[in-house]
């Protein structure tokens, strides 16, 4: 049964019944919602964007949580990035640090799809306070737990103030992991039961979506800051604050607390998000079991062909492209120009300058090449901003050896990723496999006929090379990255007919497997249903 076929069903049985009146409510760090709107960072925002309009789409009953950043809004002065934003009456209280902070919520509607984004920034709350949700994934490690504390405990509490009573808690990473302590409690008051016997009640609600293996992607804060800061809500408890910590253990590392083995222990499932990260987390976490639901994206958003012959609509969508290349830096392609493009978050695992590095050997190949080749390096400002060191270096080569055949440009967006991955010939993808857990933006790609030149991370594990473009197996080598553009990429490129039956196979492969649709669908059977079920087993 197709997915569509699959939800209309679904909402004839009696068990979306029961999430009408019990919704899953889902916690997440960041959301893209709106290119204007500074709430998210990159792939984790982009994905919960996708998944909460694609459970709007399917009528599916769920609660999303997020935090309101307000920096980043001064310079978007006349989008009015706020225009489907509207401040809900309803407020929680929490006591962070023996002050008590007033939590407020703005509410973000598209549709049928809805998110509560919290807000410190407050006349009520100490100035300090009032930061708290000042910025996404701040620099300050103090601010950055106490960020988590809002999302975690202060969510769970909005929630119940806007008259809320969710089924299933689904954490879409570990940032909302301590609301796990506020199930506890819950249960705790209405279960008659000490904090033992709670905690095993509390995991049968929630459910755990992990998307990174990498050290510096887990969470970790020092065991004295979460006593000090959690120090009154433990005691009302019956807990230390070190108790709360303890709860989040790791041997390697104990004077700590990770999230994301706060997460892991205190849910009743878990997945990773693809296979080849399934893989990956079973050898760090071989006591732990999790599901496989390969990330998705959401079609209506990102699908820029539709119905139309697909040369044709990238014929368009190219064109888009180049004006806007030759808007922001004066360069002038031709619609024939093979364009690749690289865009995403400069971090080492996804090797921005892999290429570059390797400017001289760009620039013997383009000469040679029969079609003029074209490269377009894109990525966030904040990470300019933060001196990412990588941002100098993509700059100085582009600006130096490559000019006139590549291009960078800033200010990476929603907006601009649509133009990106609609309007590029290739779409170049450089992790080291075993670090990018999904990598959904080469789906966006595909799905517009836009060939890979990839190596083989995340969800490109999962198909078969030649249906989505050219998948090379050493993924540090950009020799075998270049000679591959030059030896198949540009030949095939010169073959039209050939050509266009790859971007068809590309589009289908995406049709079919990658949709958002599916990855509700997973998560309803998987995760969801099993959790429901459970839960009311215990309460029997």
């Amino acid at each position: 049964m197709d997915n569509e076929k699959w939800f209309e069903q679904f909402r004839k049985e009696k068990v979306y019944t029961e999430f009408k009146e019990k919704p899953v409510a889902y916690f997440c760090a960041e959301y893209a919602l709106d290119s204007a709107l500074p709430t998210y960072a990159g792939g984790l925002g982009v994905l919960a964007g996708d998944y909460v309009r694609e459970a709007a789409r399917q009528g599916f009953p769920l609660l999303a949580v997020g935090l309101y950043y307000k920096e980043g809004q001064s310079i978007l002065a006349g989008k009015a990035p706020i225009g489907n934003l509207k401040k809900v009456s309803a407020q929680a209280e929490l006591v962070i640090e023996e002050r008590m902070v007033t939590i407020g919520a703005w509410e973000w509607q598209e549709g049928d799809a809805r998110v509560y984004l919290l807000d410190t920034d407050l006349p009520a709350n100490d100035p300090i306070d009032r930061d708290i949700t000042k910025k996404l994934y701040d620099m300050n490690r103090d601010l950055r737990l106490k960020q988590e504390i809002i999302l975690g405990l202060g969510g769970f509490r909005m929630l119940k103030a806007l008259g809320f009573h969710p089924g299933v808690y689904h954490l879409n990473e570990s940032h909302s992991a301590l609301i796990a302590l506020e199930l506890v409690r819950h249960e705790m008051e209405h279960q008659l039961a000490d904090f033992a016997l709670a905690l095993g009640y509390a995991n049968k609600h929630i459910v755990f979506t992990n998307h990174t293996l990498l050290p510096e992607g887990l969470e970790l804060f020092a065991e004295d800051k979460v006593g000090l800061f959690l120090e009154q809500y433990a005691e009302e408890m019956g807990l230390a604050g070190k108790d709360i910590s303890l709860l989040g253990w790791r041997p390697d590392m104990p004077s700590l607390l990770s999230m994301t083995a706060l997460a892991l222990r205190l849910s009743s499932r878990a997945n990773a998000v693809s296979r080849l990260h399934a893989e990956k987390a079973k050898v760090l976490w071989p006591e732990e079991k999790l599901e496989s639901i390969t990330n998705g994206i959401y079609l209506p958003r990102w699908d820029k062909t539709g119905e139309r012959e697909i040369d044709l609509a990238h014929k368009e969508n190219k064109k888009k492209l180049l004006a806007f290349v030759k808007e922001k830096t004066g360069e002038a392609w031709e619609e024939g120009d093979l364009v690749l493009s690289w865009a995403r978050r400069f971090v080492e695992y996804k090797q921005p300058t892999l290429l570059l590095d390797h400017a001289d050997e760009i620039l013997r190949i383009a000469k040679s090449s029969s079609v003029p080749i074209r490269l377009i390096f894109s990525g966030p400002t904040s990470e300019d901003e933060n001196g990412n060191p990588y941002v100098a270096k993509i700059k100085k080569i582009i600006e130096g050896k490559l000019r006139g055949t590549a291009v960078f440009l800033p200010n990476w967006s929603t907006d601009l990723a649509e133009m990106l991955v609609a309007g590029s010939d290739i779409w170049l993808n450089t992790p080291v496999p075993g670090y990018e857990a999904c990598g959904t933006s080469g789906m966006k790609a595909a799905l517009n006929g836009v060939l890979a030149l990839t190596t083989r991370d995340g969800w490109v594990a999962e198909v078969e090379p030649a249906d989505i473009g050219w998948v090379v197996d050493d993924p540090r080598s950009a020799a075998a990255l270049l000679l591959t553009l030059e030896r198949e990429i540009v030949p095939a490129y010169r073959d039209k007919a050939e050509w266009r039956k790859k971007m068809e196979s590309a589009r289908e492969t995406i049709l079919k497997n990658f949709s958002t649709a599916r990855v509700l669908r997973e998560y309803i059977e998987k995760l969801y249903i099993p959790t429901l079920r459970e839960k009311h087993s215990h309460l029997a």
